[in-house]
């Protein structure tokens, strides 16, 4: 292979028919584009599709990712472009790498976001290693996000479309795995560019709906889910104020989440109450004011930095930081503790931080991510 071969669009310095790519295919139309473009291309496409939950269950449940349906989905796309694909079982993974690890964390009272961890766990490690044993030179998804060259190698950015963007989902992707993967759509400018695409390749997806759900909580019930795991979870226990007076009962800690306001059952009072805290071991739920949500301090830990320099090599760093994927992001300073703990000091109080969700970085200009970790205690 000469030297000075020109870069192809994934930036390797090979001929797209040289080029192999494992794309992850979900059904959807953001992956299905991602395989169809590159197929168009020319380059070497292998479309995998994880089973990661029981298959019959799925084909009964619409709005979300990796049910039956969408496994026959993407099959049809991979025909209609031409290139193999496959269905690999990731059932037993995926149960014990995020399902198990969501029950117990929504046990603790804290709010999971299972999504971070099956990027994490399973697409972007056990996935990206088999695309490595396929001989594929990177793997390709249909995340909206960006991977730039920077001056010390790929960086992590947000998506061009602000709405669109994936990057809290995706914090905890590493620099190893940042050089592997590729995210083709995340310079599109909105969603109708991606369904045009769609159009343009004849895909049968091409109108599908996006996928609401997390892909194992049929209708975002967590707590049917949850009782199913964990026989027993939706014991009754008592709601309480801030002091420790009774206020009445609930049905089980797993049905409230922090920042909760309605069905408290606890109507009649002069203000409203919210859920400030919820203790598993007690089966108690606190209520509070709305002022009683406000947090300033944040601890995370499993900090993973994306900086060009160590996360410890500064006493304190300032950044944008997102505390939940649907909030803009907001000024902040990280103090390391480590290079993987850190506390985070936010300008101005958010309402509703919970353990168990991310805390994301961002550079204070411009769309990089830095990083992020896991908000870890209770408040």
């Amino acid at each position: 292979m000469p030297r000075d071969m020109p870069l192809n669009s994934l930036g390797l310095p090979k001929a797209p028919a040289d080029t192999r790519v494992v794309v992850a295919m979900s059904g959807g139309v953001d992956s299905s584009v991602v395989a169809a473009m590159l197929a168009e291309q020319g380059y070497d496409v292998v479309g995998v599709t994880l089973q990661l939950y029981d298959h019959g269950a799925a084909l009964a449940k619409k709005g979300a990712c990796c049910a039956g349906r969408d496994i026959h989905d993407a099959r049809r796309v991979a025909e209609t472009m031409g290139f193999p694909h496959y269905v690999l079982d990731y059932e037993n993974t995926f149960r014990e790498a995020v399902i198990e690890e969501f029950a117990d964390a929504y046990l603790a009272g804290a709010t999971p976001v299972p999504c971070i961890r099956c990027n994490e766990r399973v697409k972007f490690k056990d996935l990206l290693n088999t695309a490595r044993e396929l001989d594929a030179d990177c793997m390709a998804t249909g995340h909206y996000i960006q991977r730039k060259m920077g001056l010390h190698g790929p960086e992590l950015h947000s998506a061009a479309d602000s709405n669109r963007d994936q990057s809290y989902f995706l914090f905890s992707t590493t620099p190893e795995q940042l050089s592997y993967l590729r995210f083709p759509l995340g310079h599109l400018q909105s969603k109708a560019e991606t369904r045009a695409l769609a159009a343009k390749y004849g895909l049968p997806v091409a109108d599908k709906p996006d996928s609401q759900d997390i892909c194992f909580v049929p209708n975002g019930n967590y707590a049917s889910v949850i009782e199913k795991l964990r026989p027993g979870a939706a014991d009754p226990g008592e709601i309480v104020d801030m002091q420790g007076r009774v206020l009445g009962d609930h049905r089980g800690v797993i049905h409230y989440t922090i920042g909760q306001r309605k069905g408290l059952g606890i109507g009649g009072l002069a203000d409203p109450l919210y859920v400030v805290r919820l203790d598993p071991d007690t089966r108690r739920v606190i209520v509070g004011p709305k002022d009683a949500l406000s947090t300033r301090t944040i601890p995370v830990r499993e900090v993973n930095w994306l900086g060009d320099a160590p996360l410890s090599s500064r006493p304190e760093w300032e950044v944008m930081v997102k505390v939940r994927s649907t909030r803009p992001p907001r000024p902040a300073v990280i103090r390391p503790l480590s290079d993987t703990e850190a506390e985070v000091e936010l300008f101005t109080p958010e309402d509703g931080v919970s353990a168990g969700q991310a805390c994301v970085f961002y550079a204070l200009e411009g769309s990089r991510v830095l990083g992020g970790g896991w908000i870890w205690r209770g408040r």
